[in-house]
């Protein structure tokens, strides 16, 4: 049975099927935001949105070298061009109900590179993993030093995050990583994940956040938030906040309503009401198009890699 589903999954049709269905579902969680984001483009400007996008898609690609940080680390080193093809087309698969398809799809995507689809896998969760220890790292540093009841209201990030923190060290992380391959009956890992590996992801994991940030105060500075570090840190930690708890909500899709919740609640201390709903929904918005545009970017990078290939190797032909 198992056979017969991934002899489907491996269909080109069912791929390309699988991609314009993703697709679909970003485009559509920009359309239906398409008032606010055109009311907001008039008040805070267009160069403005412009120059926030840019943030948005360095945000994106910081994202991928983190993932590709843990890639090289597990035994799969991919040029920059591949892994950011394999990664950008993947990730538009996140907008679709389930939570679980950008993984299925990287490890499918990952199998034309031949990389093991329990590599890919594994890949993604520890990937991830370090991006909710950096996000949280930097939550709580917000939580510091937000005014107003912050400590109260999302103090339970400070003990959520040892326990983060310490599935991360690699004598454990690898461990874990062993036993759920063994409960589903997968071969380990040929290569464990070695602390350089998960430093080299977390650095870039952590600049991701601090770009993100720059993306928050962006939208949040002319609609009212005092400019400074302390309000920037806000703006940084409360989305890597938010984006936590969004990932941590697996039941809605790039976890669409919980993420701005949690960051409208952070920047109440710092907005009105009218410019929190402008600020959360827009950068909703941008990271999607960000999203999108780097989507489609991916699958021109893999239509010119094949393209490439057939060619080199009609040339090769004697």
């Amino acid at each position: 049975m198992m056979a017969r589903v991934v002899a489907v999954l491996r269909s080109p049709w069912v791929r390309r099927g699988f991609v314009v269905l993703a697709l679909a579902a970003a485009v559509w969680a920009v359309a239906v935001q398409w008032t606010e984001v055109r009311e907001a483009a008039v008040r805070l400007g267009v160069g403005t949105l412009v120059v926030a996008l840019l943030v948005g898609l360095v945000f994106v690609v910081l994202t991928m070298l983190s993932w590709r940080a843990v890639l090289t680390d597990m035994g799969s080193r991919l040029p920059v061009r591949s892994a950011a093809s394999l990664f950008f087309v993947s990730q538009v698969a996140k907008y679709l109900p389930g939570g679980v398809w950008n993984i299925l799809a990287a490890a499918e995507m990952g199998a034309d590179h031949a990389i093991p689809r329990r590599r890919s896998i594994s890949v993604m969760a520890v990937s991830l993993l370090v991006s909710v220890v950096t996000g949280s790292a930097l939550a709580l540093a917000a939580i510091a030093i937000a005014p107003g009841e912050g400590a109260a209201t999302y103090g339970w990030i400070g003990w959520t995050f040892p326990v983060f923190l310490l599935l991360l060290a690699p004598p454990v992380l690898n461990q874990v990583l062993s036993l759920a391959l063994r409960a589903v009956r997968r071969p380990p890992l040929e290569k464990p994940v070695s602390a350089s590996g998960v430093a080299m992801s977390a650095g870039w994991s952590l600049l991701s956040w601090l770009t993100a940030g720059a993306l928050v105060s962006l939208l949040a500075v002319p609609l009212g938030m005092e400019p400074g570090l302390a309000t920037y840190a806000i703006a940084a930690g409360g989305y890597a906040l938010a984006w936590t708890v969004g990932f941590l909500v697996l039941v809605v899709p790039a976890g669409v309503g919980v993420r701005e919740a949690v960051l409208a609640a952070v920047l109440a201390t710092q907005l009105t009401t009218g410019a929190v709903v402008l600020v959360v929904l827009l950068s909703r918005v941008l990271l999607t198009a960000a999203d999108l545009i780097l989507g489609a970017v991916g699958l021109l990078l893999a239509r010119r890699g094949v393209v490439n290939t057939e060619e080199t190797g009609s040339t090769a032909q004697p």
